[in-house]
């Protein structure tokens, strides 16, 4: 049985439905009955838990053959990520308990950074779960192409998009969902003992400045990228309903500042194959 958190979700939908296509059995983990409708009906198991849950965790893991952890996102977390802290106590317990025969957790491009900033949360996840007995791969992909999906509206409608990764000119490693589920989906399938990391990007790195032209040529109209001034970020995101922006801004400070990046360069990466060009046109 294949244990797949997230499944209602971009990269947790990929890893289900590519699991399903191989003829595997899946467990779809769900927070209520209703999210788990769909899967039912595509021949899933389905196992109501949550994250902070360890009982329901380690019910939901119960005779996997493999697992795919992928936490819900917290864009604005309380200071020093207590939510983070709790989840991962409650990971850690429920794979101690249930045993699976490997287990796959998605994290990010950064998370060994020592600098404390939004993707600090899978660093506390990976450190909770760095001592199990079991077969784990931590998957740190880079920055989701998908984030584009802000960009269409302000590029159809002014023809501007405002960067926060900066300096324009900067190659940023991008993957796209669709490939972070394949690859997680292989992993699973895949024999191999102890604790491994593997790091993913798409087939070449993207400047903001990629980004405008490959948005002007898919509108068929002039797009420019603007940088949006560091200096105003803070107050930005708080009008946006953000409590504790610090995090966030010192993320986007990592991958300007280059602290936010693969450990084994880009040499060591496993490069996925979507191109920002055709994950575009789907966000259009």
């Amino acid at each position: 049985m294949y244990v797949i958190t997230g499944i209602t979700g971009q990269v947790g939908g990929v890893v289900g439905r590519t699991l399903l296509e191989a003829k595997k059995p899946v467990r779809a983990v769900v927070r209520n009955a209703g999210k788990g409708q769909e899967w039912s009906e595509r021949g899933c198991d389905v196992a109501l838990a949550t994250m902070e849950d360890a009982a329901s965790l380690a019910a939901a893991f119960k005779g996997a053959e493999a697992v795919f952890v992928l936490l819900p996102p917290i864009f604005d977390p309380l200071p020093e990520f207590p939510e983070a802290q709790a989840i991962g106590a409650a990971l850690r317990s429920a794979l101690d308990a249930a045993r699976p025969g490997r287990v796959v957790y998605l994290s990010t491009i950064g998370a060994q950074a020592s600098q404390k900033n939004l993707l600090s949360q899978h660093s506390i996840i990976e450190k909770a779960i760095s001592t199990l007995p079991m077969p784990l791969t931590v998957l740190r992909p880079g920055w989701f192409m998908e984030n584009c999906g802000w960009d269409v509206a302000p590029a159809r409608e002014r023809g501007v998009i405002p960067s926060f990764l900066q300096p324009l000119d900067k190659p940023v490693p991008m993957v796209a969902t669709a490939d972070i589920g394949k690859v997680a989906a292989e992993i699973l399938q895949e024999p191999w003992s102890g604790h491994r990391r593997v790091e993913l990007e798409g087939p070449k790195r993207v400047t903001p400045n990629e980004v405008g032209a490959t948005f002007a040529r898919l509108l068929g109209k002039p797009v420019r990228m603007e940088v949006v001034p560091r200096e105003s970020w803070e107050a930005l995101f708080r009008s946006q309903g953000m409590k504790n922006p610090l995090p966030r801004i010192r993320m986007l400070d990592g991958f300007n500042e280059g602290w936010i990046t693969f450990e084994q360069g880009e040499a060591g990466t496993r490069k996925g194959s979507t191109t920002l060009e055709s994950v575009s046109k789907d966000l259009m």
